[in-house]
């Protein structure tokens, strides 16, 4: 990925919509009211509480000067003018500190509550999701919205949005006090504040750009990485080290140099914005000072006053950098609800249930299908599969031989024509009845991390132990799974490195076996093993076959010799049906397929 690809990544990551995504997060806020109210009031009494603060200390300030004045100053007399003071400044902080815990922990219950419904949300619709929508969107994308994009969500919810909500409670209070305290001093505090607030979201949205840039420059060095460590004997062999190097270090430095202006800008924000601040706040004093030696305000209101200087304008910064921040999680949330938003399977209205127990006839009439409508993957496809026979689909690569399997698993819809299972309409069942009825073998292995006997038991959780090691040695692989270290009872998964992927796949047809489906589907089931243990599924595969309708699609043609109806595929289309046989008699297109792979 290129430092312009990843830049365009970046800014692609900023809100489209970002009014509707707000009302949808409010929608789903409020559907925790009263912990939402709770942060409200939490968030106004915090507030208010922080507004009184100064005037109590301006309170005692004023007691203070009232008996230096009147040269009254003793211990009895400052205890005295103090107590009151001192007694509410003590309650008030510890409101505040209560109200900001009660605040905090109710905004983290929010957000978590909030991911943990969108994340069961997401979960639910990805179940029932079309197979087309897998197509369209990349696994790793589908994890980072589950994953990542929530993660975010949560943090800017806990953090960004209580600090936004206090905030604007600060601002408002803080400024209504100024204004009741000195209308003219407020005017110039705000015009002050307005250029603070002005710089401090252009720096912000310019620092943005810098570290999108920056993230897209480390994207790019962290992809070189990768291809140079993954292809590292590749380089090696072509004495491309140098160049390799060189590339690096180019990019290196480009995401360097973006680092550090990024930095640059981040670190200057700050100093910037509270040198304008404190010009508020000095200019502020003096005018303040210069107010009171004229009798028009006490010293303890211009002390007041200076605070909600400070307790006004530090808000306003944060909120600069909130906005960013939220602009981020929309952008996530909007990630999310476009997965939300998609259109799931439809169910038909008959809706039929499957019949207990099936006779395994499946019949294809006139069956078309194109992922889009003007582009016909398969037109008029037609045959008849008696029960318990064995059908294998045999063709070049892409001749549409797993997509007849998904046709057949109704993982897509078809553009014409219908599929029959015992001389119904596929349609009129649901999805989940008419899967449950087949059995997959697929050509890449899926193990989840768990045992070797709940792997193969996955199909049929209720199996006892003896099934589970029949169904393995069934399927060639008791042997291998007796010199693990701890036998069936060993943790594996499809990452591990105690199994190879021959043996993944032994251990998947073992689970089919297990499972005692009625109609069996084997696509490339052989493709990962040697000569050898080929052998040894075949005779697994032939025991597996014998009682149950079984589709098998294979480029090995060794493995479906024994079909009793093999159907050669090419463009979508079936060109020929028959048995090994009969094909290898007529010398078409499947004989010259079967002898160009044992020329030798």
């Amino acid at each position: 990925m290129s430092i312009k690809q990843a830049d365009e990544k970046q800014m692609a990551e900023m809100p489209k919509e970002f009014k509707t995504t707000g009302i949808r997060l409010f929608k789903l806020l409020t559907e925790q009211k009263v912990r939402f109210l709770i942060i409200i009031v939490s968030a106004v009494c915090f507030a208010t509480l922080m507004a009184i603060t100064p005037l109590i200390l301006g309170w005692g300030l004023d007691e203070i000067i009232g008996l230096i004045q009147a040269q009254q100053v003793t211990i009895k007399n400052l205890f005295a003018v103090l107590l009151k003071p001192v007694l509410f400044l003590f309650l008030a902080w510890g409101g505040v500190s209560l109200f900001s815990l009660l605040q905090e922990y109710t905004m983290a219950s929010v957000a978590e509550t909030l991911t943990l419904r969108l994340r069961k949300a997401l979960t639910d619709k990805l179940n029932r999701l079309p197979m087309k929508f897998f197509d369209q969107y990349k696994t790793g994308d589908i994890l980072t919205r589950a994953t990542l994009d929530l993660d975010k969500v949560s943090e800017v919810l806990q953090v960004g949005l209580m600090q936004m909500i206090s905030a604007i409670f600060s601002i408002v209070i803080g400024l209504g006090l100024m204004i009741y305290l000195s209308p003219l001093l407020t005017l110039g505090i705000v015009v002050i504040l307005l250029i603070s607030l002005f710089l401090t979201n252009h720096l912000a949205q310019k620092n943005q750009e810098y570290f999108s840039e920056n993230q897209a420059a480390l994207g790019a060095v962290g992809t070189k990485a990768e291809e140079n460590y993954s292809g590292n004997l590749l380089i090696k062999a072509y004495n491309r080290q140098k160049e390799t190097t060189d590339e690096l270090d180019k990019l290196n430095e480009a995401q360097f140099q973006a680092f550090k202006k990024a930095q640059f800008v981040s670190f200057a924000i700050n100093p910037l914005i509270r040198l304008i601040n404190q010009l508020g706040f000095v200019s502020s004093a003096v005018v303040g000072g210069i107010m009171v030696i004229n009798g028009q305000l006490s010293i303890g209101l211009v002390q007041a006053y200076l605070q909600y200087v400070n307790q006004v304008s530090e808000p306003i910064t944060q909120v600069s950098y909130v906005i960013n921040s939220l602009q981020s999680a929309f952008a996530a949330l909007e990630r999310i609800f476009e997965i939300l938003d998609q259109e799931e399977e439809r169910e038909d209205v008959l809706n039929l249930s499957v019949p207990e127990k099936l006779r395994g006839e499946v019949t294809f009439k006139h069956v078309a299908f194109g992922y889009t409508q003007d582009r016909l993957l398969m037109e008029d496809v037609n045959f008849k599969v008696k029960p318990k026979q064995m059908v294998a689909i045999v063709g070049p690569t892409g001749a549409g031989k797993t997509t007849m399997i998904n046709l057949l698993m109704r993982f897509y819809e078809l553009t014409g024509g219908q599929i029959e299972v015992d001389g119904k309409n596929v349609n009129h069942f649901s999805r989940a009845a008419i899967r449950q009825k087949f059995g997959m073998v697929l050509q890449d292995t899926w193990l989840f991390e768990g045992t070797v006997a709940d792997n193969i038991a996955y199909g049929n959780p209720d199996a006892s132990r003896q099934e589970i090691v029949q169904a393995a040695k069934d399927a060639q692989c008791h042997h291998f799974i007796r010199t693990l270290p701890k036998g069936y009872d060993t943790i594996i998964s499809s990452d591990g490195s105690q199994i190879s992927q021959g043996q993944q796949q032994l251990l998947t047809i073992a689970r089919a076996i297990l499972a005692n489906p009625e109609l069996l589907i084997l696509d490339e089931a052989t493709s990962s093993v040697d000569t050898r243990t080929e052998g040894m599924i075949q005779q697994a595969m032939d025991q597996l076959t014998t009682e149950r309708t079984s589709f098998v699609i294979a480029h090995r043609l060794s493995t479906i010799k024994n079909a009793d109806l093999i159907l050669v595929m090419k463009d979508g289309s079936i060109i020929e049906q028959g048995s090994h046989r009969s094909l290898m008699e007529k010398g078409d297109f499947y004989a010259n397929l079967y002898n160009s792979q044992f020329a030798g």
